[in-house]
């Protein structure tokens, strides 16, 4: 599996450093490329650094605009069959949530410590890697950021899954990372809160009710599966398929979420957090 991972990471880098030569023969910037191909700066930034996989559309897109005559659609196959594999690029311990994730129809997320790794930004996720304990190695910090970016593509096919997350308002007062990492953290949530398939809730900290004091918890359904929840607290996993206690996890969500902010006015709060930043 760790022979098979390498190469994996090699091939997303490989494709990667080609688009970097192309942008640059083009003289494009990565910001004035991602304005043709509709990414962000970053997003190339991370796709050129082989952090991020470069998705099917994208390769077409940017096969014809860097003018490369056919050579970036060539490696489209592999990097669709390197993306599956890349799904199960996690420790041990997660790949069995992980799998699941990826046939997910419907995810619904609450945290009351960090960010969702769904949501994170690049840096965000590097520091919470780089402050956890013991300490991993840098090679280890790099394949995990790797590995929860690749996650997040889940985002991208049509139809997505439909989304639900529920943020305690202290996750998005806590700097992690730093000033700088933090607002683009917050602009990052924004960004995702504005999907069509997704609704962004925060639960405010003057709420004197609160039903899940106990800490996260996330609730998936896979396509053509029931709904099972997943809990991690200090490093130790749980993947709860019993029907009883899957319910009662569900009922504490629905709980959570009548009680939260509404996405509108969310979304509200976060800008004004980033006006105050």
């Amino acid at each position: 599996m760790e022979e098979e991972e390498d190469i994996t990471s090699d091939l997303f880098t490989a494709v990667g450093e080609q688009i970097k030569v192309l942008r640059i023969r083009a003289g494009l910037t990565q910001r004035e490329f991602g304005r043709l191909v509709g990414y962000t700066e970053s997003q190339i930034s991370s796709i050129e650094r082989g952090v991020r996989v470069p998705q099917p559309d994208f390769l077409e897109k940017a096969d014809k605009i860097l003018n490369a005559g056919g050579l970036l659609l060539v490696v489209k196959k592999s990097i669709e069959k390197a993306q599956a594999k890349a799904r199960v690029r996690h420790p041990g311990w997660f790949r069995g949530y992980a799998m699941l994730e990826a046939m997910a129809v419907q995810l619904y997320v609450y945290t009351n410590q960090l960010i969702p790794g769904l949501l994170q930004t690049e840096d965000y996720a590097r520091a919470v890697f780089t402050q956890r304990r013991p300490l991993l190695s840098d090679e280890v910090i790099e394949k995990r950021v790797a590995d929860r970016l690749a996650r997040q593509q889940i985002f991208e096919p049509w139809p997505s899954p439909t989304f639900s997350f529920v943020l305690d308002e202290s996750v998005l007062l806590r700097p992690v990372g730093g000033a700088a990492v933090h607002k683009e953290q917050l602009r990052k949530l924004l960004r995702v809160g504005r999907m069509r398939t997704v609704e962004l809730q925060v639960m405010p900290l003057t709420r004197e009710e609160q039903p899940s004091m106990d800490g996260p918890f996330t609730l998936v359904t896979p396509k053509g599966r029931r709904q099972v929840a997943y809990l991690e607290h200090q490093g130790y996993p749980r993947l709860i398929t019993e029907e009883e206690e899957v319910r009662l996890l569900d009922i504490r969500y629905g709980i959570i979420r009548a009680q939260a902010l509404t996405p509108r006015d969310t979304l509200a709060l976060i800008e004004k957090m980033l006006g105050d930043a």
